[in-house]
């Protein structure tokens, strides 16, 4: 089966899910994680490249306190607790977002682990953790500016290369496919430049729901999809029918 490069999730419905329950919202963040470890692993198995995981936005800051307080210490006990997993696995591990708003015991947890993985040759794993891509686009666009008034580059050498330079994602491929769960057909402000050519997949599974065989689905679905990126698929086309331009035209 055809896979992609680089998958990325959006893992939503945690407290819905709870709530569903009649549980807190944290109760479904618990479970979240453990849905996201297997997933991982999984997609290591399967020889998947690149996995990003929609951990935590710029816009859930805006979230209650007590809940954000909550993820952010779920997000360090995973990591002290994964840290030598990843390396087992032969996982290598990044963030991508505005990491210097998060707290400093979790910041020590993840370079931690991004230095012991560091030599990992498996599958690419980056946490998308305070992360807008609005924002991630700005920040490039305002470094590039400075590059420009700096005289390090006129604005005839900015082009699509020079923006990837300057994203999050730098040296990462874009993703191919995007997996959102929970019924939501939106991809809510994640990796917006990377996504121009994604293709998107919806489930109604809410996060901690999500199996391996929903995995498997939504891989298969993908593996069945023409991927033409603005062009014509070539192979098994009939021969189009020639016409001049005064006939198309008349």
């Amino acid at each position: 089966m055809k896979l992609p490069n680089h998958l990325a999730i959006i893992m939503d419905g945690n407290g819905r899910w709870a709530q569903l329950r009649g549980q807190p919202r944290v109760f479904g963040h618990i479970k979240g994680t453990r849905i996201a470890k297997k997933i991982i692993t999984e997609c290591s198995r399967l020889g998947v490249k690149n996995l990003t995981l929609y951990a935590f936005s710029a816009e859930n800051w805006l979230r209650p306190e007590a809940e954000v307080s909550f993820l952010m210490k779920l997000l360090r006990r995973y990591l002290d607790k994964e840290s030598q997993n990843l390396v087992k696995e032969n996982i290598r591990f990044s963030i991508i977002g505005e990491v210097e708003r998060l707290p400093k015991d979790v910041i020590d947890s993840i370079q931690k682990t991004m230095r012991a993985t560091q030599e990992c040759t498996g599958l690419n794993l980056i946490f998308a953790i305070s992360y807008g891509s609005r924002q991630e686009i700005t920040r490039a666009v305002s470094a590039i500016a400075q590059k420009v008034r700096d005289g390090d580059m006129s604005p005839e050498q900015i082009n699509e290369s020079v923006i990837n330079e300057h994203l999050g994602t730098a040296g990462t491929p874009d993703p191919d496919l995007i997996i959102r769960t929970s019924g939501e057909k939106r991809i809510s402000n994640f990796l917006l430049w990377q996504a121009a050519y994604a293709e998107l997949y919806f489930c109604e599974t809410l996060w901690p729901d999500f199996t391996k065989l929903d995995l498997m689905t939504a891989l298969a679905d993908f593996a069945a999809r023409c991927r033409r990126f603005g062009g014509l698929k070539a192979e098994n086309s009939p021969p189009p029918t020639q016409y001049s331009d005064e006939q198309l035209l008349h």
